[in-house]
């Protein structure tokens, strides 16, 4: 290396710094390496709790220091309205709060978010991604059989409702005597077969 290249003796790159290339002035430019690429940080709405991206989103600071992270303008805008999201049909924490979404699974579990600092291990993770796409599935299956088990109340409900206006307004409903009055009668002429012969001939 000509000296150009050298790195001075107060800089010391260690694992995570890598050189990139020499400046116009002689000296080398030094950056500490990234996050490794394909490695995501997702964030939750704070009004809706739906996944915010890399790059998208407002973040909102507040006097104490907490933050609030929201996934559109519109979660921003009811939130400075003061708005509650469990009173807020669209969100999911009505839903969770009404029933309408599954709030108790052991799926859930493998979400949470643990602090703990664990050791890395090549098996464990090569077996959790596999087992990713294998607990998603049995999630939305789940998550399919609380939605019919859910209409079905409803359906249940519904018929109730009409059972008992059937009752209330069964004078509304036209008697026996006039339905029959108004069908129309069918006549029925059996024409036999000489007749027909008859006619055929006479044309």
């Amino acid at each position: 290396m000509t000296k150009a290249h050298q790195v001075p003796a107060h800089i010391k790159p260690g694992p995570s710094f890598h050189l990139l290339c020499r400046c116009d002035f002689g000296g080398p430019v030094v950056r500490r390496q990234g996050r490794r690429r394909g490695a995501m940080r997702l964030e939750k709405c704070w009004f809706c709790s739906s996944t915010i991206y890399p790059g998208h989103g407002i973040q909102f600071v507040r006097n104490d220091a907490k933050i609030f992270r929201f996934c559109r303008s519109k979660c921003h805008k009811n939130f400075k309205m003061k708005r509650n999201p469990r009173k807020v049909k669209w969100t999911k924490a009505y839903r969770c709060l009404h029933g309408k979404d599954m709030t108790q699974d052991s799926t859930f579990e493998f979400e949470r978010k643990r602090n703990r600092p664990e050791r890395y291990d090549r098996n464990v993770t090569a077996q959790t991604l596999k087992a990713i796409p294998l607990i998603t599935k049995i999630r939305h299956e789940r998550h399919k059989k609380h939605i019919t088990e859910r209409q079905k109340q409803g359906k249940t409900k519904q018929r109730e409702r009409d059972a008992k206006e059937l009752e209330q307004d069964i004078q509304m409903l036209p008697k026996k005597d006039t339905m029959l009055s108004t069908q129309k009668t069918k006549v029925v002429v059996k024409v036999s077969q000489q007749q027909t012969e008859e006619n055929l001939m006479e044309e």
